[in-house]
């Protein structure tokens, strides 16, 4: 499944007009175009249910632009068109609040769906919940940054995104698709992220995202975005579980006031390049004696790792009690002994390596962080 940027999807499903309000801070949006793919919301009625306690559980960090972001969410990465949709709805429900989606996921839409329901449910408001997408690598063109955003708020039925990413640093050539290739081989567009940034800040200020982002950037990348940037990358959303506790890149992060995100908490073991014999982070038999310390699953010790270390933490499934069971983890603290244990399980153990692409002069895993 894709959507393409210039197809029926942008030019006729949804056109946004956003009107700055004359106060500061203030979201002041004007829909000139509805379709069944971007519904309005308002009108809803706000009903607390069940899931109000669990959400209120889950603690908030605070960006650098004084913006608030729940430090758990689900993540929606390989979650299948036709299982989505309940996932979310379930996650909601089980007092989720902040949905990590992205345009190369290739299921945005039925993310919106769950959005939708749930609103008109009366389950939860727009303003409660925190939707982050990203800008995938073949709109890196600052001309086609305005239009991808606004591709994805028609699939999501929402008029604007609390956090929006750049996906990747490296570009990919634009106009062939989502994957791009020739020979087997990905082939490249050479836009510098750099510029690709000044573009994103142009959405920040006509009030289609709320704040914005990075994804897989090394610290050398974030400095040249820093050294040109208007407004600042409120996170880097990077692969961190203990086998890449990216310690370094955390404490440079922090640094420059810029939060970490972590992606595969939990390993990625059904990442589509995985092969037998591959560690599995999950069957780490020292994890599984501290879970059992505990008296939890080895899934809550590496969720309630990296939220310890404040690090927003994305565990994607579409399993209804895993999810629930993944969010149950504000119950219990790691010992400072079992914190620093398991500090030491890092083996720059990388398992979204992007490998095929590291000629790529923006590749951004060739350096130590």
């Amino acid at each position: 499944m894709r959507t393409l940027l210039g197809s029926p999807i942008t030019r006729g499903l949804c056109r946004l007009a956003v009107q700055n309000s004359k106060r500061v801070g203030e979201w002041s949006f004007r829909r000139e175009y509805f379709s069944t793919s971007a519904v309005c919301f308002a009108g809803s009625k706000y009903r607390p249910s069940s899931c109000t306690n669990m959400a209120q559980k889950v603690p908030f960090v605070q960006f650098n632009n004084d913006l608030k972001f729940p430090i758990f969410g689900l993540g929606t990465w390989k979650s299948p068109p036709g299982e989505v949709t309940q996932a979310v709805k379930n996650a909601i429900d089980a007092g989720y609040r902040h949905i990590d989606c992205a345009h190369v996921y290739g299921n945005e839409t039925e993310v919106g769906a769950a959005l939708k329901e749930k609103i008109q449910e009366g389950v939860v408001k727009r303003e409660d919940l925190y939707i982050t997408s990203k800008l995938w690598n073949t709109f890196h063109r600052p001309d086609l940054i305005e239009p991808a955003i606004k591709t994805t708020l028609c699939n999501l039925g929402l008029e604007y995104l609390d956090l929006y990413l750049i996906h990747w640093p490296q570009a990919y050539k634009e106009d062939e698709g989502l994957f791009p290739e020739k020979d087997g081989k990905t082939v490249y567009s050479d836009v510098d992220y750099v510029d690709t940034w000044k573009g994103m800040e142009k959405l920040v200020k006509k009030c289609l995202t709320k704040s914005i982002g990075v994804s897989n950037f090394n610290h050398e990348q974030i400095d040249r975005v820093l050294a040109i940037a208007e407004i600042k990358p409120v996170t880097n959303q990077v692969e961190c579980h203990p086998y890449l506790n990216q310690k370094k890149l955390i404490e440079y992060c922090k640094s420059k006031d810029i939060v970490i995100t972590a992606y595969s908490p939990l390993g990625s073991p059904d990442r589509p390049w995985a092969k037998p014999g591959d560690p599995q982070l999950m069957d780490d038999p020292k994890l599984k004696e501290i879970a059992q310390k505990y008296g939890k699953t080895t899934a809550h010790i590496l969720l309630r790792y990296n939220v310890q270390r404040g690090l927003i933490t994305i565990p994607k499934s579409v399993t209804k009690s895993r999810i629930e069971q993944n969010i149950d983890i504000f119950d219990f603290e790691l010992k400072n002994e079992d914190m620093e244990c398991i500090d030491t399980f890092d083996c720059n153990g990388r398992f979204c390596h992007l490998n095929w692409i590291k000629d790529h002069k923006y590749y951004p895993f060739n350096i130590e962080y």
